[in-house]
């Protein structure tokens, strides 16, 4: 593809868009690296998570499924079906509790793996199936921290985003439960970072091509140069790795990918490209389409290694499953040589696909849960989700101090830090009016974290889904609402006043958070309460 350039702009080009393409560039090579606060901030997390981490020494809400499918996954590389009383057993030290036949799971799984890793490391108890989430949590933190000072190329933000993050209640609880969304939002998080840091090398190796005041007048700028993307290749294996944790990573997944050609046409208008949208479509759409879906399609399939593995299994023993055609229709050959056992397995494993999504679609329609919320309200935190509770404990016992005739109790609730998800109501407002209005995309990426994660949840409304699902797009929000306090902050050349105006505002802001997680700490980790007490943190009536 010919290109000319010319040191004379176009008409049309808007004066000085250009030229923040390079001064970013030069910005963030001159920036500090800042990253022995950032790992410090995530080693606090932590040790926040893993204190008293095995306590409830119980299986909690969905870890009855997966801290055994976990470790099933380890011993004998697929998930077996497990017999009746194996919680039981387990927490009583017997280990002998699954059967030959493999279990139709619903979920993929990367986050059943790590959950297991942690019980062949820690042991199978609830420490050993729960240390994976707090890792999980804590570089969570780290990651969040890295991505908002790459957008804002401060420090300090950074670490207020991860402060955030590290205490809301929703991520605190999260990561301490043998749940899969934690690792969703790891990996959701981390992929994204990865196209923010390709987002910055694409534009810096622009700035080495075409050099500051001289723009392309024909042909499509450089092209070659800017296929080898190692970093969109990594955001392809971390969205493949988050798709194998769970399939809602997919519209994350096609909405960041659409962003990501959107930044690359951005580019080419800058240095003059004509026809920018449509040109960047075939130099840069196609070549992010294999790095990210191809990417990410092999490690998605590569995570079902074991399943291939153990595939005759399931072809024997899911024979005639509830959700569709028998097994038998497609398993009738012996296959004589790799390839052909190779073709199979990966047969047999689409259509176990199309059985797990039958189930997800159709056999939860209508049904009801306690804890279930409509998703229209995760925002403003409508309906948390108890996963456990010791009730009418009486005075006296376990250090109830509660006054006669009244009892005290224990509870773990996965409700977020509210005035942090209320404040980010009010951010993400203005990250979609700064975005569109002020034409700023860090904006975008909080806007597109959230939204993509968020508004597909509205189809399955009539199924039961939970609030907790909100944890894969909480990251973003803690980002918008660190945006915010950055515009609060005012900008390193604004007057002292200003500045010490808006330090004082945004630093007010963030110490209540940090308060309204401390007062809400006892639900967070099963505290003892007495029944006033608890009243007192049950704020509305859905909360109960």
């Amino acid at each position: 593809m010919t290109t000319t350039v010319s040191t004379s702009a176009p008409a049309a080009r808007p004066p000085g868009r250009g030229a923040r393409t390079w001064q970013r560039a030069r910005r963030l090579a001159l920036a500090g690296s800042g990253w022995p606060s950032a790992i410090g901030l995530a080693i606090l997390a932590l040790v926040m998570r893993l204190w008293r981490l095995g306590y409830p020494a119980d299986f909690l809400f969905d870890e009855t499924y997966y801290a055994k499918d976990g470790w099933s996954l380890w011993q004998h590389g697929y998930v077996r079906e497990f017999v009746t009383g194996a919680n039981e057993s387990v927490l009583a030290g017997d280990l002998d509790v699954f059967r030959e036949t493999p279990s139709m799971t619903v979920h993929p799984e990367v986050g059943k793996w790590l959950i297991g890793l942690g019980q062949e490391v820690f042991g199978v108890t609830p420490f050993g199936w729960r240390v994976a989430s707090a890792v999980a949590g804590a570089l969570l933190v780290l990651v969040l921290v890295r991505l908002t000072r790459r957008l804002t190329g401060s420090t300090l933000l950074g670490l207020t985003a991860g402060t955030l993050l590290m205490v809301d209640g929703l991520h605190f609880v999260m990561s301490r439960l043998a749940l899969l969304d934690i690792f969703l939002a790891l990996f959701l998080l981390a992929g994204v970072s990865c196209l923010v840091a390709d987002r910055d090398r694409a534009r810096a190796r622009m700035a080495r091509l075409v050099p500051l005041d001289t723009l392309v007048e024909h042909g499509w700028g450089p092209v070659r140069p800017l296929l080898l993307r190692p970093w969109r290749i990594a955001a392809g294996v971390m969205f493949g790795l988050a798709i194998g944790c769970k399939w809602t990573a997919l519209f994350p997944l096609a909405a960041f990918g659409l962003l990501t050609w959107a930044w690359d046409a951005g580019l080419r208008r800058e240095i003059g490209v004509r026809w920018p949208v449509v040109r960047s479509a075939v130099a840069d759409g196609i070549p992010a389409f294999v790095s990210l879906v191809g990417v990410a399609l092999v490690v998605y399939v590569a995570t079902w290694t074991g399943w291939l593995v153990n595939a005759e299994a399931y072809e024997q023993h899911l024979s005639d499953t509830q959700y569709g055609a028998p097994w038998g229709d497609y398993v009738d050959t012996e296959p004589d040589t790799v390839l052909g056992e190779t073709v199979q397995s990966l047969r047999s494993l689409a259509l176990y696909h199309r059985d797990v999504f039958t189930f997800h679609t159709q056999f939860l329609n209508e049904s009801e849960h306690t804890y279930q919320s409509d998703p229209r309200g995760w925002l403003i935190l409508n309906r948390p989700v108890g996963v456990d509770a010791q009730l009418d404990i009486p005075p006296g016992e376990q250090g109830c101090t509660a006054v006669e005739g009244s009892d005290c109790l224990r509870q773990i609730l996965l409700l977020g830090t509210p005035l942090l998800w209320w404040g980010g109501v009010v951010a993400l407002v203005y990250a979609a009016i700064a975005w569109v209005a002020r034409r700023d995309w860090r904006y975008g990426v909080a806007v597109v974290g959230v939204l993509s994660s968020w508004l597909p949840w509205f189809r399955y409304d009539d199924r039961p889904i939970f609030l907790f699902y909100a944890t894969a797009f909480l990251p973003f929000i803690v980002l918008a609402v660190t945006l915010l306090l950055g515009r609060v902050l005012g900008p390193p050349d604004a007057t002292p006043r200003r500045r010490r105006t808006g330090a004082v505002a945004a630093g007010t802001f963030v110490v209540l958070v940090a308060l309204n997680f401390a007062w809400f700490w006892p639900v967070y980790t099963d505290g003892l309460l007495t029944t006033a007490q608890w009243l007192q943190r049950i704020w509305f009536r859905e909360w109960i």
